[in-house]
């Protein structure tokens, strides 16, 4: 379980993996890295290894080659994490859909935070996607720190019965 901090939801670190897309969206999510939208005023950071992210942005369609890397990236992402699907083909499977080795949208493989619609979507929606994955993160890292307890109104007697 990572660490739960305020800086970690504050200041979220971003790995982006590209399943299996024409690139357009791949080319709008690095459009926020420059300094025209300049994605670092909200306090993200871009980073290139997934044990150190707190998000994970994918764009492209899931197909049966890439779901073990997919999984495998999701897997090393610490809790509390968050994951942002960038555009029709990381939703649905878009264009790639029909094909016969696409499996669809990313979250028929891990499951999904925010949908940034689009084809392609413009660097502000998934600025916004990534910032509403933040308040997820935010979640997340509350329902960690405060479990539900299941035994809630159940005797400490009655549970080891």
């Amino acid at each position: 379980m990572g660490i739960i901090n305020k800086s970690r939801v504050k200041s979220p670190w971003v790995v982006h993996f590209d399943c299996n897309s024409c690139n357009g969206c791949d080319i709008e999510t690095l459009a926020c890295l420059t300094p025209m939208y300049d994605v670092e005023r909200f306090g993200i950071v871009n980073v290139g290894n997934p044990k150190h992210a707190d998000v994970l942005v994918v764009t492209g369609s899931v197909n049966k080659r890439n779901i073990r890397v997919l999984e495998n990236l999701y897997n090393q992402i610490p809790d509390p994490k968050a994951v942002v699907a960038v555009g029709a083909c990381a939703s649905t499977g878009g264009i790639f859909k029909e094909c016969y080795n696409v499996v669809g949208g990313i979250d028929k493989v891990i499951p999904v935070d925010v949908y940034v619609p689009g084809c392609c979507p413009r660097p502000e929606a998934i600025i916004d996607g990534i910032v509403q994955a933040m308040a997820k993160m935010e979640e997340k890292a509350r329902q960690m720190k405060n479990p539900v307890n299941k035994h809630e109104g159940v005797t400490e007697d009655q549970v080891k019965a």
